[in-house]
């Protein structure tokens, strides 16, 4: 059973909503984050990347970058850009992209779910990338950045969130890159009560995206328990800022890869390689885009070529199945020779947001073959977690992206 709680919401006044919520923290470089918060004065990423308030000379994980996030909220809060709402509640958070919509629940998850597997992952993190947002959410006291969580669909959530989105939003606008965000409260008792008797019923709850985020609050409410010891498991240090789709709701797109020669192979032998594992039909100079599962994309020559897999290499297995994991165990490391794609200089990936034309860019430019994937299902995510299995690197790529600085919640 999963238990999924209502919070006291810190969220951006109405009139500046659009001009707060800005996107996750780790898409942006530092370069990219400083012309991002000269062109918005007000954009939450100056709370999430507090490193753009300071000139180059300031390493990013300076503690005064971090006193710096936690001034800065402080400051917002005080003079209004931020209220704080007295009761506890549930929202509803609807995104719209190219006009399709996806519809979650902003809520707190437990920590202990995560340590006993209720709340599975699928990727492995890492202890440095972990460290900045450990360090960012204790010094701010507030996580500021909600975890993408996903499970199976639920009836009585659904009725209560479609209830919900007939009354007026909150907040409703487009941002800059064109997709638009609508939030509602659910503030009725009754809703809530049974709200959160749907996810005690619920046993799974996924982590989408958000590995390290997730990680780094949970690692801060253990953290926060060992300081008072006397804690009696309801304290707001015991649970972490999500917003959860059901299954029904999402959409993943496909991560391409490029990589930058053929291993000193000619096409020819290339090709002949190939061959042993997937069947090759030649596409054309239209860009390929797999219509179905154990269908590849490549790009050579300024070529497009299908490659299907062959009945000898599919597996049923959860992770070895999974057409990133044909692609790499049947033709990137055996004939390109890229052993560890988390590592290896020679390989790169494509968010299937960027489109096919990104593939064909990177071929003309820096790079020799392109491979266009398949998405990775949501079912095939679920499978993965539920064997206790890790996905390998760069499988899904999640759109749109959720915004920070819509809802904050506090530890103390």
């Amino acid at each position: 059973m999963a238990d999924i709680r209502p919070f006291r919401c810190i969220r951006p006044n109405a009139q500046v909503a659009d001009r707060v919520a800005a996107l996750p923290y780790d898409v942006y470089n530092r370069e990219e984050a400083c012309e991002a918060v000269k062109k918005e004065k007000l954009s939450f990423l100056r709370i999430d990347r507090p490193e753009t308030q300071f000139d180059l000379s300031v390493d990013t994980y300076d503690e005064r970058v971090y006193a710096k996030a936690k001034e800065l909220l402080e400051g917002m809060i005080e003079d209004g850009t931020f209220i704080t709402d007295s009761d506890k509640c549930y929202y509803v958070y609807e995104l719209t992209m190219n006009g399709r919509v996806q519809t979650g629940l902003v809520a707190c998850a437990s920590i202990d779910d995560y340590a006993n597997n209720v709340i599975k992952k699928h990727e492995n993190t890492r202890a440095d990338k972990e460290a900045d947002r450990i360090h960012h959410v204790d010094i701010c006291d507030a996580q500021t950045g909600p975890i993408f969580l996903a499970y199976r669909a639920d009836n009585m959530v659904r009725t209560i969130m479609n209830r919900a989105k007939e009354k007026n939003p909150l907040y409703n606008f487009v941002a800059d890159d064109g997709i638009r965000h609508r939030v509602w409260k659910i503030g009725n008792e009754s809703d809530i009560d049974n709200i959160r008797a749907a996810f005690e019923n619920i046993d799974s709850i996924y982590i989408a995206d958000g590995h390290h985020r997730a990680a780094s609050a949970v690692k801060v409410g253990f953290k926060r328990r060992e300081e008072h010891p006397g804690y009696n498991g309801n304290e707001e240090f015991n649970f972490f800022l999500s917003v959860l789709f059901a299954d029904e709701e999402l959409m993943i797109m496909p991560y391409n890869r490029v990589v930058k020669d053929l291993n000193g192979h000619s096409p020819v032998e290339f090709f002949d390689l190939i061959g042993k594992s997937f069947d090759i039909e030649k596409s054309g100079k239209e860009p390929y885009a797999p219509e179905r599962k154990g269908v590849i994309g490549m790009y050579l020559n300024e070529e497009w070529y299908k490659l299907t897999a062959k009945e000898h290499i599919k597996t049923e297995d959860p992770v070895e199945g999974l057409d990133v994991s044909l692609l790499q165990n049947y033709l990137l490391a055996p004939i390109l020779n890229i052993g560890d794609p988390r590592t290896d200089k020679r390989i790169d990936f494509i968010g299937g947001i960027r489109g096919l034309k990104e593939l064909e860019r990177r071929c003309s430019l820096d790079m020799k073959v392109a491979f266009s994937m398949y998405p990775t299902s949501i079912q095939e995510l679920f499978a993965v977690s539920d064997a206790g299995l890790l996905m390998p690197p760069k499988s899904t790529w999640f759109e749109p992206k959720l915004r920070s600085g819509l809802f904050i919640h506090k530890l103390s």
